[in-house]
Parts: structure tokens; sequence; C-alpha cells
């Protein structure tokens, strides 16, 4: 099952619980807008090179839509990114933030691109959407093979056309109006989420044993934020390979595994040999409909992608906010108020 049939499935499993009537629920699935285009730009040796680049804005009906730009030879395609905009409407709803979803890319692999290769990508990109993305209209963000640099671009870019305009994107360079605290913000967000689930269950982080598979940014700052609050990692990994504790703990034996790579990394092949009693989503839809099932009547506690790992947006809308007013907040004010949003949502998100 691809990406975008687990989500629409999912979908509607939570459609039939809500009661939401059948037009409904096909407005739900299709999306305000699907964008397609070709992006060539010259190599440094003098070739060209052809790219294909997508955004698709899934839903506007509760604001600007909202999602980040990912680079990669793989999972950027229409029905990976069709699915991961209409997650992002589901996160920023569950967040709480004035949101709706969005989610866009380029088929291209970043680590063969030159950073003058990747600048003119970007910016060839950008032309192409400029006018569809805006201030109060769509509102890019970093993804994964995305960052600060490639935001900073894509501001220049569309400032050329519509004047300065920081707010059109979040996740920048602080020089250039990004928010402090933006760089950990998922990560602390799944700190946070993690502490309300535990707190739910009578527990707390520390003396946790945890496993986090994807050391990326979200990984990284996660185990490093659950290190600080006495939390044990046990076991880590990523695309190079893992790594472990002297103490030899097999890795699926852990109390809380966080999930914070890539997309069905969880599923029916692996799903009866985990052990771990919790399962924080820290990536977008890192366990399949197949493996849910399998861990559901397992007992494990699963806490969905859309609330644990929406620190990031949820940082977003800050910046945005305070590039709006003109204001910047010091660190300490955006982790405060991430933890109040993280805490409130994870008490409005109703059970079955």
């Amino acid at each position: 099952m691809n990406a975008l049939a687990a989500t629409n499935r999912n979908f509607r499993l939570a459609a039939r619980l809500l009661g939401l009537d059948s037009k409904l629920e096909k407005s739900l699935l299709i999306p305000f807008r699907e964008i397609k285009v070709e992006c060539t730009i010259p190599q440094d040796d003098g070739t060209l090179a052809t790219f294909v680049g997508f955004r698709v804005q899934h839903d506007n009906a509760r604001g600007p839509m909202k999602g980040g730009i990912r680079y990669h030879p793989e999972i950027v395609e229409h029905d990976e990114v069709n699915a991961l905009a209409q997650l992002m409407t589901w996160k920023t709803a569950v967040a709480n933030i004035p949101y709706g979803g969005a989610k866009g890319g380029i088929g291209c692999d970043p680590g063969e691109l030159s950073t003058s290769e990747l600048e003119r990508l970007t910016r060839v990109f950008t032309q192409k959407i400029h006018d569809l993305i805006g201030i109060h209209t769509d509102v890019p963000a970093p993804d994964m093979g995305t960052g600060p640099q490639t935001m900073a671009w894509i501001l220049d870019e569309y400032s050329k056309f519509h004047g300065y305009s920081p707010a059109v994107v979040t996740g920048k360079p602080t020089d250039l109006g990004g928010s402090l605290g933006r760089d950990a913000a998922t990560g602390r967000g799944v700190v946070f989420a993690t502490e309300a689930l535990l707190n739910d269950h009578g527990k707390a982080i520390p003396g946790q044993k945890f496993v986090i598979q994807g050391f990326g940014n979200v990984g990284s700052w996660a185990a490093r934020l659950i290190h600080e609050k006495g939390g044990k990692i046990v076991a880590v990994s990523d695309v190079t390979g893992a790594i472990k504790n002297t103490n030899g703990i097999d890795i699926p034996n852990c109390d809380i595994l966080i999930p914070a790579a890539l997309g069905g990394i969880i599923n029916r092949e692996n799903a009866n040999d985990i052990k771990a009693k919790f399962i924080i989503e820290a990536a977008n839809h890192p366990t399949d409909p197949e493996a849910d099932e399998i861990l559901s009547k397992k007992g494990v506690v699963i806490l969905p992608d859309i609330y644990a790992n929406s620190g990031g947006v949820t940082v977003s809308y800050f910046e945005w906010v305070q590039n709006i007013q003109g204001f910047l907040w010091d660190e300490k004010k955006v982790n405060n108020e991430l933890k109040t949003y993280m805490t409130k949502a994870f008490k409005d998100v109703p059970e079955p």
C-alpha cells in the first residue's frame, strides 16, 4: 500500500468515527491544487539537466497552506507529495494553528549536486511557482534534503517578483527573519509529546529506555533532549548503520521506540518483532496500516505522526507570526509556547 492509499484509508476511518457525510469526505480527499513543473538548469560542466518539481496544495479552509519542500531522488512523486500535503492539513488542525496543508519538492539527489547547482535549481523552481505561494496563500518550509539555505534562496527569488517578504517561507536563517529554536523544534516537540503521553500513563522520561530509528535533525535533537531529561538511549540508527549501548540490549527490546526517518519503516514484516510498549511517530507515516493493526492487538500505544511531529510546523507558525509582526521572540519564549501548544493539543485529541 503506497503512502497516498494508506493516508486515504486512515482518513476514511477517521471520517467514519467523526460521522462525516460522504460528500464532505470526498471534498476533503481532493486537493485544492496540484502543480507539476519542469525545472531545467545548466550544470557546472555546461550541460543541461532537467528535474521535475511538485507542489500540492491540499486545503485552505483554516488559513494559508503550509508544508515542506523536500529534495529526494526517490520519494518526490505525485502520490507521496499528495499524501504528505493531506497529512499537513490534519497536522495543523490537531496542533490548532491557523493553516491548511501543502507539500512539495523536486525529484533530485541533493548529494550529487553542487551548491551552485542546488541554488539554480531552487531559483528555477521558485520562478515556476512564485505566483501560487505567498504570505497568506501557501508558506513553504524545509523538509528532507533542504534547509535554511534553501529557504533563503526561495525568499530571495520570490522577493524579486513580489518585494521583500520574509513571511513567505519559514525555517530561514535567523539573519533573514528565521525563528530562534526552529532547528530543534520538531525534535523538541517529539519530547514534549512523549512527556504528555507518558504522564497520561503514570510514567515519566527518567529511566525509560529509548530506541531512535533515524538520526537526522529530528532524531538527534530528540535523543539529546531525552538524555538531558534522564531517559536512557539504548540504540540509535540511520542510513549508514546502527549503534547500541555496551550492555548489549537488543534493539527491539525497549520501552519507547521513536521512528524518525522515512515512512513505512514499521510494516507487517517486522511489527511482531517490536517489543516496545510505546511508539512515538517522529517521522511522517512510519507505521503502515497492517503494522498498525498488529501492534494495536499487541497493546502497543502509538502516538500518531500528525501530533507527535507537529513541533516543527508549530514553531514555523511562530516564525510566520514574528515576521508579520516584525517582532522577534527570544528562544525561551519559543520553547515555552511550543510546550503549551503541544500539551494542549494532546489533551484535545479525542480517543475513538
